[in-house]
């Protein structure tokens, strides 16, 4: 017996030791994950800000200097050794991030969490991304410098790599259980490719081809009208374009292939954008100049951003980088400062795309045929077969969807023309911003910026402001690219490229202000075709009618505006809604509710109940006005939401006020009452089971960790009102990712916070701690050192000394 019990007692040892160092399904070998030297526990540590640290392949020591924020002030004696420092540093702070991004960009997700990523893999190689980050570096290898730099970059987070032990993997590879690569250029090429196509505009083109074969022209000329009246453009009505002297493209005598597509690829983020101004030292009650950026987009944790100060003899900036790319995106130095809102110009183009024969070897043109270049894609999936996916290249671009993706014609397929596979040296605009002194150097710094289009904002201590939309735009003729193309038909081909002078742009205006809410970008005076493409009319309308509001502003006035909710979209629409709406059937509960909503004062505020009622009553509108695009198998996107609005106020008895499903005749009226009643019988629901529906409550700002299934490791339930149309665009888990003010006093006054922390590691006191304050919209001072000689905010000194010393 006893010779059964210690058998049996064995077999269980090794069924344990199995269990714990085997990976079951999505959980990590526990055994890993919980050994108490190299597990979890190992991932508790305090941030090591001290001593030194040797580090090959520099020419000088380097010093760097955290403050009590964790933000490192890094001082290099030259440019190679700073970019070194920056890449190992970054890594230091975001290793995890800084890799996991990569891997998302190239769509190699499914080699590290399984099968549950291969579409969207398989959507990333068919876009073209690892293509493009290879066009990119095409583009940069020509420029020695810049290579040399992103070189330096990589040596840095590998050096970084290199020291690291199992036991200080940050946390999410001991969760997913595997390990960091050796970083490499292309990698950062990758990630610039994942920052174009977050930013890449909205493309309707197959949804709107749809649209313009079920409703016919007249219709989706009035659903989709080319320019909005109520525009305030980003560049001034007033400016004289009569400096540009080259012409639009003529239109073609041509005619569009109505397909049909049932499913198109996911879009990015509908509410990605940004906010930025400057106001000319005249318009500033200390006589300089002020600049304010804030991006809008999906909030993460880690953040997005990562702050920080790169210094040398020459140069010092301060401000947001982004872990994996070299200087500081959105900042300032002593001479300038300098943002980025989103253009959203229409720079993504679909082709049809008729193949010769089965064999898909060749494709129409012209009168001819010309060859495709096939590019085999291999997706490993993690304990899983290798997916080999064949995409054929066109002139225009990889063929997206055919019969093996989305789509069920081997004989045709549609093809993608998008600027962000055409390459592009962007790596070279942010590293001449950073050491710019004037508008000259700002000027020369964004001339050979290619993708995504950029509102990029600008102020000098010289007292220029200035805003230029800078990216590399086709010529297009009027409408092209608004519906599917005819990709055997060369008049279909983007034409010549507007030159880059003739970007639209103002430096100085009268007015003593530039702004940018990713609005129309100019007025129908502008001599070039630019696509509507659902550009903002309510941020831009608020944030222009501040500055027109008065003579002199201050920084305090600069952050209270980003931290603005006043609802200007609601404003417009409620008023006529309570005018005109019948409210002789509400029942007790629904008029109390809309009393609330009727006597609101438009600012979405976290204690008020009325704009609750607000977000659960438009979404319901909205989807009732247009239940006709509602139809299974075809893709379709709705007009945009002024559009709406001005049909609801305007055109009350239009047919698609009506109903579908329904006998009777509706009107605008009729909806408002319907969906009220909707909205009012949720927001009771939701207050017996949740309590009180005030907006913090109902709206649940949060957080999230980047693997999204992590709570532990995610804020939830921020104090933090607005909504995407007010100025402070702060939606569920998207909104404001960076808020920046600066002052371009001698040296700059600057203000700055995100939703995160400067450590990745959650196990971390700087993990999340900026979070508070950004939700309830204070800032923190940077402290823009001058020199490296500790001050009284100094926490900790590292000293990175060359291997050789």
């Amino acid at each position: 017996m006893k010779y059964l019990k210690l058998t049996l007692s064995f077999l269980l040892t090794l069924g344990i030791f199995y269990v714990l160092n085997t990976k079951l399904g999505p959980i990590p070998p526990l055994g890993k994950f919980l050994n108490p030297y190299t597990g979890i526990w190992q991932n508790e540590t305090d941030e090591n800000i001290t001593g030194e640290i040797v580090i090959s392949g520099l020419k000088e020591p380097v010093s760097i200097l955290y403050d009590d924020l964790l933000i490192p002030h890094i001082f290099a004696q030259n440019d190679a050794d700073l970019y070194r420092a920056q890449g190992y540093v970054t890594a230091k702070h975001r290793l995890w991030q800084l890799e996991f991004q990569t891997y998302a960009a190239a769509g190699r997700l499914s080699e590290i969490v399984g099968e549950g990523a291969l579409n969207y893999d398989r959507q990333q190689r068919r876009l073209g991304m690892v293509y493009g980050a290879e066009q990119a570096l095409e583009r940069m290898a020509n420029d020695t410098e810049t290579m040399s730099y992103l070189e330096a970059y990589s040596d840095g987070v590998n050096a970084y790599i290199n020291c690291l032990k199992d036991k200080n993997l940050p946390l999410e590879y001991k969760l997913l259980n595997y390990k960091p690569e050796p970083w490499n250029i292309k990698k950062t090429a990758l990630l610039l490719m994942y920052m174009t196509k977050t930013l890449a505009s909205r493309e309707h083109d197959l949804e709107y081809t749809n649209a313009l074969r079920i409703f016919g022209e007249d219709t989706f000329n009035k659903l989709y009208p080319e320019f909005f009246e109520i525009i305030d453009p980003i560049i001034p009505k007033e400016t004289d374009w009569s400096f540009i002297t080259a012409q639009q493209t003529a239109t073609p005598l041509s005619e569009l292939p109505l397909d049909t597509i049932s499913e198109t690829l996911s879009k990015p983020h509908e509410n990605n954008g940004s906010n930025n101004w400057a106001i000319s030292g005249e318009k500033s009650i200390t006589g300089h100049p002020i600049l304010a950026n804030d991006p809008h987009l999906t909030l993460n944790l880690p953040s997005i951003w990562y702050v920080m100060q790169l210094s040398t003899p020459e140069h010092s900036s301060m401000g947001a980088t982004l872990p994996g790319a070299l200087g500081v995106i959105s900042g300032f130095n002593t001479h300038i400062a300098w943002g980025e809102t989103n253009a959203t110009r229409d720079l993504l183009d679909w082709y049809k795309i008729v193949f010769k024969d089965d064999t898909r070897t060749q494709y129409k043109y012209g009168d001819g045929w010309r060859d495709v270049t096939e590019r085999i894609e291999e997706i490993k999936v993690k304990n899983g077969k290798t997916l080999k996916d064949t995409v054929l290249y066109t002139h225009h671009g990889p063929v997206v969807y055919d019969h093996n993706f989305k789509g069920d014609n081997p004989l045709s397929g549609y093809a993608m023309k998008w600027i962000g596979l055409e390459g592009g040296n962007n790596q070279r605009t942010f590293l001449d911003l950073n050491r710019g002194k004037n508008y000259d150097d700002y000027l020369n710094a964004i001339k050979p910026y290619v993708a995504p289009a950029q509102n990029f904002v600008f102020a000098s201590a010289e007292g220029d402001i200035a805003l230029w939309i800078q990216g590399k735009f086709p010529n297009k003729w009027e409408g092209q690219g608004k519906f599917l193309m005819d990709g055997s038909n060369p008049d279909h081909d983007w034409p010549d490229f507007i030159p880059q002078e003739f970007n639209a742009h103002t430096k100085n205006p009268e007015r003593g202000f530039v702004s940018s809410a990713n609005q129309h970008p100019v007025d129908e005076q502008y001599p070039f075709y630019v696509f509507n493409d659902g550009y903002d009319t309510y941020r831009s309308r608020v944030i222009n009618n501040f500055f027109r509001s008065k003579d002199k502003f201050s920084v305090e006035d600069l952050k209270g505006l980003q931290n603005n909710t006043f609802n200007l979209k609601a404003s417009e629409l409620l008023p006529y809604v309570f005018e005109t709406m019948d409210t002789s059937s509400l029942t007790e509960d629904e008029l109390r509710i809309y009393d609330e909503v009727k006597n609101w004062d438009f600012y979405s505020d976290i204690d008020k109940l009325a704009p609750s009622i607000w977000s659960a009553w438009w979404p319901r509108l909205y989807a009732k006005v247009w239940d006709e695009f509602d139809i299974e198998d075809v893709a379709l996107d709705v007009p945009f939401t002024y559009q709406t609005i001005y049909m609801l106020t305007h055109m009350s008895n239009d047919e698609f006020m009506d109903v579908k499903d329904t006998p009777e005749k509706e009107s605008a009226q009729d909806l408002f009452l319907l969906t009220f009643k909707e909205a009012a019988n949720e927001l009771m629901e939701w207050k017996a089971t949740n309590g009180e529906y005030n907006y913090q409550n109902y709206k649940g700002t949060f957080v999230g960790h980047l693997l999204q299934g992590l709570p532990a490791f995610s804020r939830f339930e921020l104090p933090i009102g607005g909504d995407r149309n007010t100025v402070n665009a702060m939606d569920k888990n998207h909104g404001p990712s960076w808020r920046m003010v600066v002052e371009l006093s001698s040296p700059p006054k600057a203000y700055g916070i995100y939703p995160g922390g400067q450590s990745g590691n959650p196990g971390s006191k700087f993990y999340d701690n900026f979070i508070d304050d950004w939700a309830t919209g204070k800032y923190h001072s940077l402290n823009f050192l001058q020199s490296n000689t500790p001050t009284k905010d100094i926490i900790g000194t590292q000293t990175l000394i060359p291997s050789d010393q």
